[in-house]
């Protein structure tokens, strides 16, 4: 089996990984979780940290096929048009989008124009899917929990797990936004546990636990099964769930939830412009 070369790009300004993983025998490539950049006072997009990636695959000389986001970011906004218009390839996310869709269309009370089949993305993966990265098998699994369409993406030994788990000493991420569900999070991190023990596991966010100085992208998953703080060592679901509750309980709502989901559930494309040509977000009030 061919390796995939895999190149992280991380924003210190969200604690998000974002990825180049790519064929090194004909240099075919995906990007996982772009980012594109957000700056909540000014209400101003820029593109730093997506062109820093695009640099990268130009100057190896990469050809995009896939564009993917693992799930409905809630924490930075996706880039995947911008990349796609500097690229190409073909943007991605789980088929499950449409629940998320239809939950925040009552949210931000979207009218008719938003649709929310998934048809704003070019494809919608379903569970087990196969496809190909250049002649490298990759394979999209179902792992909600954290929100109802969050997919992890196996590619070669390389598996991409957005927000189902993080680094071993930092845990499990939460399961308290609208469709998210403990239980249903321990179940597919069992999942992910079934893949061979030397499967290289890479992050979407660290947040560098207490007594750790450096960030971490990649662990594996004998090292999650043993040692994660949350889901590891044999903890039961019972356990799980009574601690992933409990510790929910005590988390704030990130800071950019509300311009990120708005985005994000449309592929990253911005609001459709009103009547004076200005496109806005929604604040809902009291919602979440």
């Amino acid at each position: 089996m061919t390796k995939p070369e895999v190149k992280e790009f991380f924003d210190k300004d969200t604690n998000t990984y974002s990825y180049v993983v790519w064929d090194p025998t004909n240099n075919v490539a995906a990007v996982i979780d772009s980012l594109l950049d957000f700056d909540q006072a000014s209400g101003r997009t820029t593109t730093d940290s997506a062109d820093r990636l695009i640099a990268f695959v130009k100057e190896k000389g990469l050809t995009v096929d896939w564009i993917i986001d693992t799930h409905v970011h809630a924490d930075h906004l996706t880039a995947a048009p911008y990349v796609k218009s500097q690229l190409g390839g073909r943007a991605g996310i789980g088929e499950h989008i449409s629940t998320v869709q239809k939950v925040f269309a009552k949210i931000f009370n979207e009218d008719q124009r938003f649709h929310t089949d998934g048809s704003q993305f070019d494809h919608l993966f379903k569970d087990s899917e196969t496809y190909t990265v250049g002649t490298i098998e990759a394979k999209a699994i179902h792992t909600p929990g954290h929100t109802p369409a969050c997919m992890t993406h196996l590619i070669g030994d390389a598996v991409f797990v957005g927000d189902t788990i993080f680094a071993p000493d930092y845990g499990t991420a939460r399961c308290d936004f609208p469709g998210g569900d403990a239980g249903t999070l321990y179940d597919s991190i069992q999942r992910l546990f079934e893949l061979p023990d030397e499967t290289r596991v890479f992050l979407c966010h660290d947040y560098k636990a207490p007594g750790r100085d450096t960030f971490m992208f990649e662990t594996t998953i004998a090292d999650e099964k043993a040692h994660n703080i949350h889901v590891g060592g044999g903890t039961s679901k019972e356990d799980f769930v009574k601690m992933r509750t409990a510790r929910d309980a005590t988390l704030d709502m990130p800071k950019l939830i509300l311009p990120s989901v708005q985005i994000n559930m449309r592929a990253g494309h911005m609001p459709e412009p009103e009547e004076n040509g200005q496109r806005y977000m929604k604040l809902p009030i009291n919602a979440l």
